[in-house]
């Protein structure tokens, strides 16, 4: 088991998913069911896959959630893509945030590569 507290992936992550939560406060009300909800779902995944996964028991465990958490990184950087493709929020206000998935997506890949199984 692994202490949160030291996982700066799943810090950052973490940070992450509260600014995405304030970034899509600003999205219109129709996208409440759809992409809203898609986005904020996804950002809160990858946290809580770290989370999961430094909670089990093998390293083994712990790897498949963090595969889970990559994939759920990849997924929220395609919706602040296109969020941005779709006018519904600034570059300066998502471009910031992409930058730091791109760097939780490295993070996550050394983390996973350092858990020789």
């Amino acid at each position: 088991m692994h202490n949160l507290n030291d996982l700066k992936v799943w810090i950052k992550a973490m940070d992450i998913a509260e600014k995405t939560y304030q970034l899509s406060a600003n999205f219109p009300a129709e996208e409440k069911f759809g992409l809203t909800s898609q986005i904020r779902r996804s950002a809160v995944s990858v946290p809580s896959n770290i989370a999961e996964g430094a909670g089990r028991n093998t390293k083994r465990e712990f790897k498949n959630f963090l595969g889970i958490a990559s994939g759920s990184s990849y997924e929220l950087y395609t919706q602040l893509l296109l969020s941005y493709r779709l006018n519904l929020v600034d570059e300066e206000k998502v471009a910031p945030i992409l930058s730091e998935v791109i760097e939780v997506q490295k993070m996550n890949y050394a983390l996973i590569k350092s858990l020789a199984v």
